[in-house]
């Protein structure tokens, strides 16, 4: 044990000092004293709650996980469609056609078969099948390349709309299982197809994909203003309501949102909610355009996810507690699943393990997929396994195992 407590304390000074950061200033980010810092950095002493591990991580810009490896043996489960997406993004099939293009080329594919299995596969996502999603992702990107080059001229634009669309589905599903640099990859795509598409409201869901794939890159700052000038291009849809871009403006506040509790800036983070709470209020009901799953009770998810990420778990517990999420469509299994996960991470912070594993259980009846690849999930369940008292929390191991922790 005591080595353990070395150890971490080693990486976490090594951290420190890579960014240029003094015991003084980092203890003050994370809410604890110099004097305290100094202890644990020379494993005098362990960290004394989830929050504050998962506030040094944020601060010092990497993964729970770097900090604690090698203590459980564990690690989040490897997107094995990872491999297969990144050989159709890299195949380039149309160049030859690019370069010769009077060369004999074979028969573009079906748009109409395209436009439904993206939704096949979008449906796929949203019910956090994403194993399944990742295995018909490679066919639909091959397919839309031969068909973004092949088809009749008067089909491009429809062409390059799917093409973007499908990119974006890419995208979504390679961040959230953390792939996230071809998540990255897809993203950027996306853009240059909405670009050929000339389809402004596409290149603002672009921007809403990238946004959360930065966050996910530990680029909020980026993140934060990329959404906000998307928001401000899509002009003023609140004096002008149109269900698709009061969306996506709200949408992008979210992203806002997100990206500025991954910075601690609770002032930004009300000021976004605010912004979102207005689209979402014009909108009157949860939509899914763009599949985006926004409206009301989207904001809340929000909401709750922000007061976890800043360590607020009185907050997030009020929120989560009273969050109505029949208020979703059926298939939206990943945003209920969401509400779990940061419920059960807020339960981790007030060291109510009892309960965050009985939440966590709950999460995993309705998304296994999701517990299994979820990095903030495998660090909550992590730090329930350090401390675990198995009177208390008979499930915990059993769970710990199935998500690859154990």
């Amino acid at each position: 044990m005591e080595s353990t407590r070395k150890e971490i304390g080693q990486r976490i000074a090594r951290a420190r000092r890579s960014r240029g950061l003094s015991q003084i200033v980092l203890a003050g980010l994370v809410g604890r004293s110099e004097s305290r810092l100094s202890q644990v950095e020379r494993g005098v002493r362990n960290i004394d709650s989830h929050s504050v591990l998962t506030h040094l991580a944020e601060v010092l810009g990497l993964p729970v996980d770097d900090l604690i490896a090698n203590e459980t043996g564990g690690g989040v489960k490897r997107y094995q469609a990872a491999e297969l997406i990144r050989n159709a993004m890299t195949r380039y099939d149309t160049l030859p056609a690019i370069i010769a293009p009077d060369s004999a080329q074979a028969r573009p594919p079906d748009l109409n078969w395209l436009s439904h299995e993206l939704r096949a596969v979008n449906r796929l996502y949203q019910a956090t099948h994403y194993d399944a999603a990742g295995q018909r992702l490679p066919g639909l990107i091959t397919a839309v390349e031969q068909a973004a080059h092949a088809v009749p001229t008067r089909q491009r634009r429809t062409a390059h709309t799917l093409r973007a669309l499908i990119y974006h589905s890419v995208a979504t599903t390679l961040n959230r299982v953390a792939e996230t640099e071809l998540a990255w990859t897809a993203a950027d795509r996306s853009v240059s197809a909405a670009r050929d598409a000339d389809n402004p409201l596409l290149a603002a869901v672009s921007a809403y994909r990238l946004g959360y794939v930065f966050i996910r890159m530990r680029e909020p700052e980026k993140a934060k203003i990329l959404a906000l000038q998307a928001a401000a291009a899509l002009g003023p849809v609140l004096t002008k309501p149109n269900p698709q871009r009061l969306s996506l403006w709200g949408g992008l506040h979210l992203v806002a949102v997100i990206a500025a509790a991954r910075q601690f800036d609770r002032a930004e983070v009300d000021a976004n909610l605010e912004q979102a709470q207005r689209a979402a209020d014009a909108l009157g009901s949860d939509r899914n355009h763009f599949w985006t799953a926004f409206g009301p009770t989207n904001v809340r998810i929000h909401e709750l996810s922000a007061a976890v990420t800043f360590g607020d778990p009185r907050r997030a517990v009020d929120v989560g507690e009273s969050l109505d999420v029949t208020r979703l469509a059926p298939g939206l299994r990943g945003r209920r699943t969401q509400v779990r996960l940061d419920l059960a991470r807020a339960y981790g912070q007030q060291r109510k393990d009892a309960a965050a594993v009985n939440v966590l259980v709950e999460a995993e009846n309705i998304s296994p997929e999701l517990v299994r690849y979820d990095p903030r999930t495998h660090d909550l369940l992590t730090a329930l396994m350090k401390r675990e008292h198995r009177a208390g929390t008979p499930q915990l191991r059993g769970l710990a195992h199935r998500a690859g922790v154990i």
